[in-house]
C-alpha cells in the first residue's frame, strides 16, 4: 500500500511539474499555448555547446542535454539573430553576457521600440520593457532581448494597427504579474502585431508580452507530439530541461 500511494504520489508530481501545452482559437486565429510554472520547471536558454558551436536545432539541445543525463521538453525560438545565428540583442546565458543591451531605436521588428528583455531568476521570469530593464538592473541568470514588445503594462504596442496587413507565423512571451508563470505562444496562421498583442492582453490576460520572431518561428511541444524542424538553424532557443527519464 505504501508503495502504490508513494507512485501515486509520484505521478501526482510529475504531472503538476509538466509544461501545460493546448491549442486554442481566439477570435478566428489558431495558436499553440504552452505555460511553464517557473517553482516546478526549470526553463533555460541555449546559444552554444561546449566547443562554442551553435546548437541551432531542438534536436541538438536535446542531444546535449542528454550527455548530462537530462532531456529538453517543451522549447522555443526566443530572439532574434543575425546571419551567423549570433543575438541581435542582450544576450545571457549562465550569468555569462553574449551580447549588450540595444536601447536604441533601429530598423526591422527588433528596433520598433519599445522593445523588451525576457529576464530569468530562480523560480520566476520577467518581460520587462528594455529602458525599464536598464533602470531597474534586475539579477537575472539569463536573459534574451527581442523586439517589439507585444504589452507594456496592460497596453498593447501603440505601433501596432488593427487592420495591418503585414501577418506571418509569429511567436512570443508573456509573463504573470508575479513572474511565476511564462506563457509561450505560436500562432498556428499567419497573424499581424494587434491580432497577437491582443492575444496576450485579452485573451490570455498578461500584463506585459514580448514578440520573439516570424515567419522562422518554431515550438517543440512534446505532450502535442509537435517538434518543428524548419529549413535552417536557429540562434537563441528556450526550453523547459527534464530528466531524462521524464517527459511532458
Amino acid at each position: 500500500m505504501k508503495t502504490a500511494a508513494f507512485l501515486l504520489l509520484a505521478s501526482f508530481a510529475s504531472a503538476a511539474q509538466a509544461t501545460e501545452c493546448r491549442e486554442e482559437t481566439y477570435q478566428g486565429d489558431s495558436y499553440t499555448i504552452c505555460e511553464v510554472d517557473l517553482v516546478t520547471e526549470e526553463l533555460r536558454l541555449f546559444l552554444r555547446d561546449d566547443q562554442g558551436d551553435i546548437l541551432g536545432s531542438f534536436w541538438a539541445v536535446d542531444a546535449a542535454l542528454a550527455e548530462q543525463g537530462k532531456s529538453l521538453g517543451f522549447a522555443m525560438n526566443a530572439g532574434m539573430y543575425h546571419e551567423d545565428r549570433a543575438p541581435v540583442g542582450y544576450y545571457l546565458e549562465d550569468g555569462v553576457e553574449a551580447q549588450r543591451v540595444i536601447s536604441n531605436a533601429g530598423p526591422g521588428n527588433f528596433g520598433l521600440l519599445p522593445n523588451g528583455v525576457l529576464c530569468l531568476r530562480d523560480g520566476r521570469a520577467n518581460v520587462i520593457e528594455t529602458l525599464t530593464f536598464l533602470a531597474l538592473e534586475p539579477e537575472c541568470v539569463s536573459a534574451t532581448q527581442s523586439g517589439p514588445m507585444l504589452v507594456i503594462d496592460g497596453a498593447l504596442h501603440p505601433r501596432f494597427l488593427k487592420d495591418s496587413t503585414s501577418r506571418y507565423i509569429r511567436n512570443g512571451v508573456g509573463t504573470t504579474a508575479d513572474g511565476l508563470r511564462a506563457v509561450f505562444v505560436i500562432s498556428n496562421n499567419v497573424v499581424n502585431f494587434y491580432q497577437f498583442g491582443s492575444l496576450f492582453r485579452d485573451h490570455l490576460e498578461l500584463p506585459n508580452a514580448l514578440y520573439f520572431d516570424g515567419n522562422v518561428s518554431r515550438v517543440r511541444a512534446p505532450a502535442l507530439g509537435r517538434d518543428d524542424i524548419g529549413f535552417s538553424s536557429l540562434g537563441p532557443i528556450i526550453g523547459v530541461v527534464k530528466d531524462a527519464a521524464s517527459s511532458d
